[in-house]
């Protein structure tokens, strides 16, 4: 029997516990170091290889993970992955969501649409980590549905059936290049998800990369984290965080 799926098996028992934290408003990153799970190592497939994916896909190789970042072309990619060290590589997106146990979305929103019809099937059941924001001026019709209709639902529309994660979105990349795993008080990630063990499983990625994870609540609460919300660019800890977006300790 095959055993592809079992790192991140493993890491979702591993981390029950922080889930039901998680759900209850209870963080793990509020708990003494003793308490908190060791990180697991898993596989996460990027689709897109620009600032964000490059960026935090660096950073998770750095904390011993194995990452695949991806490009139609991936035979130029292959400066980028050098630079990342050995645990990172290169491929194609269909490559990388085969071999990612998690997979992180960072293309421009304009290219979700294309996402869904190349990929739908593959992203099936699948925890996606979805750093995508949208910018009118890039990104043309799928911009217009965001406005309408909030890019939590749009997100949850071109990436159905995933078990979705909105994080990653709410800086811009040098941000987080320049903050991950500073001293003192650690910035906060701000999240949100319906899939509690895809939560948990992410919380735990962004505690990895050097950042500290704060749920917001349900999928549809990453609206108010998006570009252009209050939620957006802040440069805070996990407690001002909270307090800046009322999400309850």
């Amino acid at each position: 029997m095959s055993t592809r799926s079992d790192p991140v098996t493993r890491r979702a028992a591993l981390v029950l516990g922080s889930g039901l934290l998680l759900a209850s408003g209870v963080f793990a990153s509020d708990l003494p170091a003793s308490a908190q799970t060791a990180p697991q190592p898993m596989r996460i497939g990027i689709i897109g290889a620009g600032n964000i994916g490059s960026t935090i896909g660096g950073l998770w190789a750095k904390a011993g993970h194995e990452v695949m970042l991806s490009s139609r072309h991936p035979e130029e990619l292959k400066g980028l992955v050098e630079g990342l060290g050995p645990k990172a590589k290169a491929g194609t997106p269909a490559e990388a969501i085969a071999f990612g146990d998690v997979v992180l979305v960072a293309v421009p929103y304009k290219a979700y649409p294309q996402l869904a019809r190349d990929y739908a099937g593959a992203l099936q059941g699948k925890v996606v980590i979805d750093a995508g924001n949208a910018t009118q001026a890039r990104d043309g019709e799928v911009y217009d549905e965001v406005r309408a209709d909030g890019i939590a639902a749009v997100s949850a529309k071109y990436l159905n059936g995933a078990r979705i994660v909105r994080a990653f979105n709410a800086a811009n990349y040098k941000i987080f290049a320049r903050n991950a795993g500073r001293g003192g008080e650690r910035m906060a990630i701000p999240m949100a998800g319906d899939d509690p063990q895809a939560l948990a499983t992410a919380a735990q990625l962004v505690r990895d990369s050097g950042f500290d994870p704060v749920v917001v609540g349900p999928l549809a609460k990453a609206d108010t984290f998006a570009m252009g919300s209050p939620g957006f660019g802040l440069d805070l800890d996990a407690e001002d965080l909270r307090a800046r977006l009322g999400v309850a300790r």
